[in-house]
């Protein structure tokens, strides 16, 4: 495919708990599913030459530059972009994303640094204050999308709405909704629960008839899994904790599976006579399918993939980065926050002064 329309990622080779064997084996699948990406490598060339010459087609769609530090995982933030700033495999990443030598960036480091560092180079939006990370959540009718699953802790009634906009964006460009449905993580579906914050965030999605979402209200804990609504917005310290409290059911359920199915012979049986039913469950369970939290707010976008993932999660998120790319998803937050904040600056321009001091009183 000509270069011009090829999707280029960033790749930072060094992070996560496997670094370049697993980072590079996973670029390998991906470029299967999708053979129009090329990537950005960054990392220690000692490292990475070796493991590289063993995946040739990866070497073949590469451009490779050295970097002489790579962040530990245990790194704190702010010691990461201090001794990490324009020399480590993470900054160069996501600094190729901020040049536009590549549309997108992919990272299975240190989270904490990844963001202090997309922040700092890539800069929020505007109108943006916080950045959030986005996260594909498997569901019974398919999949969603949650924000924020731990990016920034609280949220006033705007910043939800902003969250809102941009997780709906992003089910527009991976799931190609034309309108994705969104609900506000609260203590209950009636208006009059929950915090003020939410409840407010409800009123302003339900009056200010924001243009591509469509709003359904509150959604509680129990929505999660049933794939009510196409995108659950909440704040990222609610949000941290659900994702923690799903990934730990998931493990624990699989564990009573396991310990079921060959507890006895006729245990053993049952699981070989419907082997296929645990195969479809087991694949739908499987956390590297759903591998890769996008970062909303930037002006670029960055891709989180789970720092102990293997080839196969590391492709997901690779797969989930060319989604993002190839359906500029970038694009569609700038349209949607711009058109939300004009008609906002129209309605508050329309009510009258006395109006608008009664109501901040």
């Amino acid at each position: 495919m000509d270069s011009k329309t090829a999707i280029r990622i960033a790749l930072d080779v060094m992070g996560g708990d496997h670094g370049p064997d697993v980072i590079l084996a996973g670029a390998d699948i991906a470029l299967e599913r999708h053979p129009d990406i090329q990537f950005s490598l960054f990392g220690r060339e000692a490292d990475v030459r070796p493991i590289l010459e063993r995946f040739p087609r990866v070497a073949e769609r590469s451009t490779f530059r050295h970097c002489d530090v790579a962040i530990r995982m245990d790194d704190k933030p702010s010691q990461a972009l201090r001794q990490g700033r324009n020399k480590s495999s993470m900054w160069l990443a996501i600094e190729a994303v901020k040049t536009g030598e590549a549309q997108v960036a992919v990272s299975a480091g240190n989270t904490g640094a990844l963001m202090a560092m997309a922040k700092f180079c890539l800069r929020t939006m505007a109108n943006i204050e916080r950045p959030a990370i986005a996260a594909i959540w498997p569901t019974i009718r398919g999949e969603s999308i949650v924000l924020d699953v731990g990016a920034t802790i609280g949220a006033d009634a705007q910043q939800l709405l902003d969250l809102s906009v941009m997780g709906a964006a992003m089910a527009r460009a991976l799931f190609h909704i034309e309108r994705p449905t969104v609900g506000l993580l609260n203590i209950g579906v009636e208006e009059i629960k929950g915090q003020d914050e939410i409840r407010e965030a409800g009123r302003l999605l339900k009056e200010g008839e924001i243009p591509n979402l469509d709003y359904r209200g509150f959604v509680e804990g129990t929505d999660l899994g049933k794939g009510t609504v196409d995108v659950v917005v909440t704040e990222g310290f609610t949000g941290n904790i659900a994702l923690k409290t799903a990934e730990g059911t998931a493990r624990q359920i699989a564990s009573y599976l396991r310990a079921a199915m060959t507890r006895t012979w006729l245990a053993r049986l049952g699981y070989i006579l419907a082997k296929s039913a645990f195969d479809r469950l087991r694949d739908k369970m499987d956390p590297r399918k759903v591998n890769g939290g996008v970062f909303l707010g930037l002006n670029g976008v960055v891709i989180k993939s789970h720092g102990s993932s293997d080839a196969e999660g590391t492709a997901a998120a690779i797969d989930v980065a060319y989604a993002m790319a190839a359906n500029g998803l970038l694009t569609k937050i700038e349209t949607d926050l711009s058109e939300v904040y004009a008609r906002m600056a129209v309605s508050s321009a329309n009510v009258p002064p006395q109006a608008q001091d009664e109501a901040v009183s």
